[in-house]
This record gives structure tokens, sequence and C-alpha cells, in this order.
């Protein structure tokens, strides 16, 4: 690979986890619609984005090839990540993206999780400990607010059981995404039509409720190119650009509360996920070779 191609790769990793860090601020600009209306229009948007993208690809074909099985998988991840999307859209609205965005840093321990759970994978200390470390912030952090992190911790399990389904299919990214949304777009359709009340909407807000679909489909096209361009281990890293950015956005320009309990609680599940980044990169001792 050339350096201009590692470059490239590099730069769209940036470009998605960077999309997907300043998601508040785009989503705050609707919150004077119903989440679900929003949520709504974000995977009917989705979906003629991504049908634009493989027509002009000419990659239309690969929709048209996916099996019964495919399309009976996509249909259940679509209802996963249609769920994620208006949580995180309603989060938006009533000011918790704080909460949201621990729902990304805990994630990838999620995922780990599942791993044990469904296929029956194994975890060395570490990642016990890593796994152990996020469950004690989130004890933490439920003890400290007197409830659960609900919003975090259904962000976390439809992100990672979405991550566990497509993990299982042979599917690339843009593919699965748009047959995810087709599966889904009557649906929105429907309710679109039932809870808009177009006197009420502006051209600003049809605008933006329709750049809703773009922003969802850049950073994935963007993020299917770097993972053909660079390592899984690298664009690991990378990916916490975006839980991160979107912190700081919740406690900086939003004035969500930050107080010294739920730093301690957040720090417990950095250390976790500090622990699982380690051991992820950490290279594996070369079987042993008979003599």
């Amino acid at each position: 690979m050339t350096a201009l191609d590692r470059h490239s790769a590099l730069a769209a990793a940036l470009g998605a986890f960077g999309v997907w860090g300043l998601f508040p601020v785009y989503w705050k600009t609707l919150t004077h619609i119903p989440a679900l209306e929003v949520a709504s229009h974000r995977l009917l948007w989705s979906f003629a984005c991504v049908l634009i993208f493989l027509l002009l690809r000419g990659h239309l074909g690969r929709l048209l090839a996916l099996s019964a099985r495919q399309w009976g998988w996509l249909c259940v991840s679509g209802a996963v990540i249609a769920a994620n999307w208006g949580i995180y859209v309603w989060a938006v609205a009533v000011e918790r993206v704080v909460e949201a965005s621990l729902g990304y840093f805990i994630s990838p321990l999620m995922s780990v999780a599942l791993g044990v759970i469904v296929l029956g994978e194994r975890l060395d200390r570490v990642r016990w400990l890593a796994v152990g470390l996020a469950a004690a912030g989130v004890a933490w952090l439920t003890w400290h607010a007197g409830g659960l992190p609900w919003v975090a911790l259904c962000l976390a399990t439809s992100f990672a059981l979405y991550g566990l389904v497509r993990k299982r299919l042979d599917v690339d990214a843009v593919t699965g995404l748009a047959a995810e949304t087709c599966l889904w777009a009557i649906p929105a359709v429907a309710l679109v039509t039932w809870l808009s009340v177009p006197a009420e909407r502006s051209a600003v807000d049809w605008l933006l409720l329709a750049g809703g679909g773009a922003v969802t489909a850049l950073p994935l096209a963007l993020y299917a190119i770097a993972a053909r361009g660079m390592p899984l281990s690298s664009l690991g890293l990378l990916q916490y650009l975006a839980p991160t950015t979107q912190l700081l956005l919740g406690v900086l320009l939003y004035g969500e509360p930050f107080d010294a309990a739920r730093l301690a609680g957040f720090a417990l599940i950095w250390c976790g996920l500090a622990l699982n980044v380690w051991r992820s990169l950490r290279p594996r001792p070369a079987p042993a070779t008979a003599r």
C-alpha cells in the first residue's frame, strides 16, 4: 500500500469519527421536533442517500444479490440500529449527551461480553478485568445517580448487538445499510406521515431532516473506506475520538453536569477500555512447533 493510500485511509477514518463526534451539534438543531419523527426521517433519508451512492458506484447489483437469509438478518440488524438512532436523537433532545457518550465508551466492552455469552468465546484475565472495571464503573454511576444509566446501556447494547449480527454476515457496510434502511423504509414513511405536521415545519426544518440521511450515511461510507486501508487495531483506537468529542460537547458546550463522582465512574470505564485496547494490540505468542 502506498503512502497516499495510507493517508487517504487515515483521512477517511478521521472524517468518519469527526462527523460522529459532532452528531450532537446537528441533532440539537431539531430538538423542537419529536424524536420519533426525527428518527423516522433519519432512516428514510439514509435509505435515499445510500441508494443513490450505490447507483453512482454501479453497485446496486450487490443489493439485489443478497440471499433470503441475509435479508432476514439485515431486517433484525435494521431494527436494532433504528432503535439506536432513535434513542440517540431523543438523548440529545433531552440534554443527555454525556450519558449518550458513555454508551459508546461502553460499547466495545459490551461487544466483548456478548462474544462470551452468545458466541462462547473465552476471555483471558486481562479482558475479564477490563469488563469488570466497566461493570464497576456502571455500578458506581448507578449508585451515584440513584438509577441505571439506561440511555447509555441501551445505546451500548444495541450497537454491540448490531455489530454481532453484522459480523456474521458477509455483507459490506454500505450494501448492508441500504438493505436495512430499505426494509424499514415503509414503516418510516408511515410514521413520518402520521407524525408530521407540514404547516409547523419550516423549509430549514425539512432541509435538516433530509440532511440527516447524508449525515448518517457519510461517516459509514468513510468508515468503510478506512477499514479497507488501515489496520483494524489502529481503527479501533481512533473510534474513541467520537464519544470523547461528544463528551466534551456535552460538558463544555451544553453545560451538562460532570462532577467528581461521575468522573470517577467514567475513569473506571476508561481504565477498562485501556486494558482492552492494550490486550488487543499486544502480540499473541506464536504457537509452539513440534520438534
